[in-house]
């Protein structure tokens, strides 16, 4: 984990490099079953204790950016990707491939390319297995007890000085000397295989050098952190040697003015309650349309779905499609309980677009409102098939049973929908608790209690791991 721990890069060759390093077996590598429960293990603990940002529309255009870029990697499916709610410029990844992003990622960068660079930078380590190649550092369960600090750091920084210090006394200060840092060896492989998956996907690396100039300007924000999120400072020798690493490789037309971007990061500030009114009033009235679109945004947020309104008919007279329109919209319908309206607005783009999960959910949370149990299930099962992480789609199951008044196994169905909530949320315990009592009520149905039994026993393996 890093706090985008670049290190100093003093050596590098005068034409582009495109070689990955073979990671083969060896001493001291950690199985990757082990990496991928670890990982799990820490995604629980991160969605416990930290503030997530829970925006289907957000996740996924930062996971189209991501997957970009993990599709120029050997890395199999990853655990995810977490946005934490925080102004901080922060990010980190965890053996395993999970990675967070804070939310001042985005609303501190200019462009989406700079958000990529940081992004490549991760997966970088990850791919290249840097935690689990330290085999000084790790031996036995070790791991696991970095991931504890790892999430130990993590809410420290969340907290005024006492949790930090906390955190920091005795063999766990110690433990984090030695072990939490990347070598600069690593951090330069980082670095340079960073860049290259980034340029591989599309994207243009002198942003990662761009990237250094933001974070140099708000280093002083970020000073009340543990100091080990700090250990490489930033200086013009990195700043500049960036710049060179990217001036090796072929020119990419960055997009600085691009509106997509400019939407994301509105949003994003409009979720996370850093934009103001008057300022989002000043951007629209530029005819900014990401303004606009954040604005509607806004009073959505507040409960004036009248004045949302106002702002989204001003909108629609531009006759641009945009998907995050479309859901703001259903959104003010369903607040004003025009249930009807709210279907017309979103059935339509979202079977036209069935693999957009945003869409998807907020169609199935206007079908919960009709009563249409069943109708969510074929929506919501598919995307929590290739997630079984997704809290957002086990949630909307959960609210689809409950409706399902019909079935004999409806209170069977919350509980276990339920369970994935909880145990997916950091609840370990409470979800347990919901499939134990679940079984009970399913003792007569054989092949549902056979599916509960082998979930219980894997929450309960899992769970044994120590954190």
């Amino acid at each position: 984990m890093t706090h985008i721990a670049w290190a100093d890069v003093t050596h590098f060759s005068s034409s582009p490099q495109f070689n990955v390093p073979e990671i083969g077996s060896g001493i001291g590598l950690i199985d990757r079953q082990n990496e991928k429960m670890i990982g799990e293990k820490v995604y629980r603990e991160v969605q416990h204790q930290l503030p997530i940002a829970h925006n289907t529309w957000l996740e996924d255009q930062l996971l189209s950016v991501f997957s970009n870029i993990l599709s120029q990697t050997q890395l199999g499916q990853p655990i995810g990707l977490v946005l934490v709610n925080d102004a901080q410029i922060n990010a980190f990844a965890v053996p395993g491939g999970l990675f967070a992003l804070n939310t001042g990622m985005i609303t501190s960068a200019r462009n989406l390319d700079e958000i990529a660079g940081v992004m490549a930078h991760e997966i970088a380590h990850v791919t290249q297995r840097h935690y689990s190649r330290s085999q000084e550092a790790f031996k036995g369960q070790s791991l696991l007890a970095l991931a504890g600090i790892i999430v130990g750091a993590l809410v420290a920084s969340q907290a005024d000085g006492n949790a930090g210090a906390a955190v920091m006394m005795g063999s766990q200060a110690a433990l984090m000397d030695q072990q939490l840092t990347y070598s600069r060896n690593q951090e330069r492989e980082a670095d340079r295989i960073g860049m290259q998956y980034m340029y591989a996907a599309g994207y243009n690396p002198q942003s990662m050098a761009d990237y250094f100039e933001v974070m140099h300007r708000t280093t002083s924000q970020v000073s009340f952190l543990p100091d080990f999120w700090l250990t490489h400072p930033l200086t013009t020798e990195r700043m500049s040697e960036a710049r060179l690493r990217a001036n090796q490789l072929p020119q990419v037309k960055s997009g600085m003015r691009d509106e997509n971007f400019e939407i994301l990061k509105w949003y994003t500030l409009v979720v996370t309650n850093q934009a103001t009114e008057l300022q989002l009033q000043t951007l629209a009235k530029q005819g900014s349309f990401a303004g606009e679109l954040a604005l509607a945004a806004f009073y959505n947020q507040q409960g004036d779905y009248v004045l949302a309104q106002t702002q989204l008919n001003q909108l629609k007279k531009q006759k641009k499609l945009h998907n995050l329109l479309t859901l703001i919209q259903t959104d003010v319908y369903l607040g004003q309980n025009k249930l009807d309206d709210a279907y017309q607005t979103i059935e339509s783009p979202a079977r036209v677009m069935p693999e957009n999960r945003a869409l998807a959910y907020k169609l199935a949370e206007v079908l919960i409102r009709q009563k249409q149990p069943a109708q969510v299930n074929n929506l919501v099962q598919n995307f929590v098939n290739q997630n079984p992480r997704d809290i957002t789609g086990w949630h909307l199951l959960q609210q689809s049973a409950n409706i399902d008044v019909a079935s004999q196994l409806r209170a069977v169905n919350v509980l276990r929908y339920r369970a994935e909530v909880e145990y997916w949320s950091g609840l370990e315990e409470g979800a347990i608790k919901s499939l134990l009592h679940a079984q009970r009520l399913a003792k007569d149905n054989v092949a549902m209690s056979v599916q509960l039994k082998q979930r219980i026993d894997q929450m309960q393996q899992e769970r044994q791991l120590k954190i």
